[in-house]
């Protein structure tokens, strides 16, 4: 763990507005640098363009230590590298003084020009809810294009144009590629790498490896993204840590070091580009970090997400409905209001059915929006997609010996999924609804059918579902509508993914499942802001468990309920509360908006930056600490007492990552503020007093003047 001491003032996490992106040619005209204080890559112009430094601002390290092609592409089964420079010797390492004596392979596409500009949108937000402060897009920063010409062998009139952009205040630099065919004939694109990075290994890892163990302390990240809740699972098709054939001084005895980063997808796109047309690659983002320190990685993935994504901080408390009969939609709007929540779903189980074409579908949707809106509440359904199987001419087909991820599913490219599609923009145009729970997202399957008008056969059939599901949920953001997913959608416009949890676990006994609702919200939000996880509250018995697994009714059992509501709100994150109402009596109803009024006052803190203190285990206090050095409350410490008896305990709380140096105000709820004096780590010894089974909470404040 790296000293917190030792983070260079001023700290990027903190006060970001120093570090300015910015990109300069050479005085010669023979050097463009992109740069912004904490991450700069140089790239020589000639004889051909390539990256020949990589360097983290922060730290100090050159984290390059080969030249590599600034892309790959494979075009109608011929490969080629786009730029670069060869004839290095030694890739363990890269002397400046090397750098003039590279040469250009003639067989490579050549650089013609380039072109500097800011970054634009990666897709339309229409911003309807503003809960985040300081959110911005799209991002601020620089953009460089490097533009390369096929070689006359093999790929003559072809161009690749290759794009960076690098962030104010963030070390992270975005990367994709497009190509264009200048021929007057088709060319497929087969495979292709949009970046190739030699980068210093991590470890010396001597003893035999049959697969690489430690990759280098980079994030990396794409929009091509499917198929897990978290960043490294839901990528694993679109880049990996490969070996470096070149580096032959390296120390593993099978020279199979991760240490080369290859960005592409491990399968297709077999696309076909028509002559005067160009091809658009998906976007990835990498990330050093500047410390090995858990929570400040990934205090800097939350950044980066917030910069990128930043429709992820939306975070309306919404309420799951179990039915549709009857009433029990407008009841549920009216209970929505009177507490305070702002979002209505008709959750699975409820059934209403948006497939179901039928003009009584559309009206009841209409009626119960309008209605809805009257209110102040948005409203929103649920739809499954992939986790099922349609019929034998619709679902994907596989491979021998490969089974679908869900066990089976439609493919994305069948007249059935047409049809689908087309409902779903359908519907959400004319209904009202602005929600949409897409529950089994397109997981990655490949298929190998080749009667799917969608796509030709196996090769081309991952790239074309994904632009079909991607390009929906693209519309869906540009339009507003807000979009739970179980899976990490975030850089396609989806806006919460499950925070992670077991869904049997919630027909545990009730005082077992406010354990385990802050085990998960502690271990989900590592990487995840409080806002991008969803939660889980079973107000009426799910999958099992009886009467001690469930709320209802409310009224008997509000002790219980207030810990719920108190687990997730303070922590900052929204719960699925799933059952037919939000209160049952009048007291009820208070205990609900009053968790909800407290929740909303203090917004801000509590849906910024987590600090993982204590995790639950029912034994002891437990806590996490909300921290934004640009709010007036610097930070907010959530504190929970699992015990039968009142806890009364000093507390050591490190305060840095609120910005605050010497001293601090702080204040129990809402009494009176005293200040209290920083450690030399930004450490204080907090007293805190907390009820039996319920939680304390504390302000923190920047001194007064």
């Amino acid at each position: 763990m790296v000293s917190l001491t030792a983070v260079p003032r001023p700290d990027w996490l903190l006060d970001s507005s120093p570090f300015r992106a910015r990109a300069e040619v050479s005085p010669d005209g023979s050097a463009v640098e992109l740069s912004n204080g904490l991450l700069r890559r140089t790239f020589r112009l000639g004889p051909n363009a390539a990256t020949v430094s990589l360097d983290n601002l922060v730290t100090g390290d050159s984290l390059l230590r080969g030249v590599k092609p600034e892309a790959v592409v494979e075009l109608d089964g011929h490969r080629f590298a786009v730029g670069g420079l060869v004839g290095q010797s030694n890739y363990a390492f890269l002397r400046p003084d090397w750098i003039a004596g590279l040469r250009s392979d003639p067989a490579a596409f050549q650089y013609v020009g380039h072109a500097l500009g800011v970054p634009r949108e990666r897709m339309a937000w229409k911003q309807v809810r503003h809960h985040a402060p300081d959110v911005q897009w799209p991002p601020a920063g620089v953009t460089l294009r490097l533009d390369f010409v096929g070689p006359s062998t093999g790929a003559s009139g072809m161009r690749v144009s290759v794009f960076y952009e690098l962030y104010d205040g963030l070390p992270c630099y975005s990367k994709w590629i497009t190509v264009s065919n200048g021929t007057d004939h088709v060319v497929r694109l087969d495979r292709f790498s949009s970046e190739v990075l030699a980068v210093v290994e991590r470890a010396s890892e001597v003893d035999e490896l049959s697969e690489g163990l430690t990759p280098p302390n980079v994030h990396v990240e794409t929009d091509m993204a499917f198929g897990g809740m978290v960043a490294a699972g839901a990528n694993r098709h679109s880049y990996r840590w490969l070996p470096d054939p070149e580096f032959h001084t390296q120390v593993n005895y099978e020279k199979r070091t991760p240490c080369l980063l290859d960005v592409g997808p491990d399968l297709g796109p077999a696309q076909d580009i028509a002559p005067g047309a160009t091809w658009e690659s998906y976007h990835a983002w990498v990330m050093p970090f500047d410390s090995t320190d858990r929570e400040r990685s990934g205090l800097a993935i939350r950044r980066l997400y917030r910069t990128i994504a930043p429709w992820v901080t939306e975070n309306p408390l919404m309420m799951h409905l179990v039915t549709s009969r009857g009433d029990a939609v407008t009841n549920a709007i009216d209970q929505c209001a009177a507490v305070g929540f702002e979002m209505l779903i008709l959750s699975f189980g409820s059934g209403f059915n948006l497939e179901k074409e039928d003009p009584k579908t559309l009206e009841f949707a209409r009626n119960v929006s309008a209605y809805a809106h009257g209110k102040g509440i948005e409203i929103g359904s649920y739809s499954l997609l992939a986790s099922r199987s349609i019929s034998a001419e619709d679902d994907v087909v596989m491979p021998v010996g490969k089974t679908p991820v869900f066990g089976h599913s439609p493919c994305l490219g069948s007249r059935w999924a047409t049809n689908y599609f087309r409902r779903l923009y359908d519907f959400h145009r004319d209904s009202g609804f602005t929600l949409l729970e897409h529950d089994g997202s397109y997981p990655g399957d490949f298929c190998a059918g080749t009667q799917h008008p969608g796509h030709h056969g196996l090769e081309d059939s991952r790239w074309n579902q994904w632009r079909e599901i991607s390009e929906f949920y693209r519309w869906c953001r540009a339009q507003g509508y807000y979009l739970n997913v179980p899976d990490h959608y975030f850089l396609e416009g989806s806006n919460k993914d499950g925070m992670g949890y077991r869904e049997v676990n919630w027909s545990l006994p009730r005082d077992e499942q406010v354990i385990h609702t802050r085990q998960n919200i502690f271990d989900g939000t590592w990487q995840k802001t409080p806002s991008m996880g969803w939660m889980f509250v079973p107000l009426t018995e799910y999958q099992g468990g009886g009467a001690a697994a469930t709320i209802e009714p409310l009224d008997q059992h509000l002790d219980h309920y207030r810990r719920m509501l108190e687990s997730n709100l303070a922590l900052g994150v929204q719960a699925c509360y799933r059952g037919p109402r939000l209160f049952d009596t009048e007291r009820t109803r208070a205990l609900v908006r009053s968790e909800v009024d407290w929740f909303k006052k203090y917004r801000d803190i509590l849906e910024s930056d987590v600090i993982h203190g204590r995790r639950a285990d029912a034994r002891d206090l437990d806590w996490m600490l909300h921290v934004n050095p640009r709010l007036k409350e610097r930070g907010l410490l959530a504190v929970f007492n699992p015990l039968d008896r009142p806890v009364s305990r000093s507390l050591r709380v490190n305060l840095y990552y609120t910005g605050l140096g010497e001293t601090a105000r702080v204040r129990a709820g809402e009494g009176a503020p005293r200040e209290i004096r920083l450690d030399r780590d930004y450490s204080v010894d907090l007293p805190v007093e907390v009820p039996a089974q319920g939680m304390a909470w504390y302000v923190i404040e920047a001194p007064t003047p």
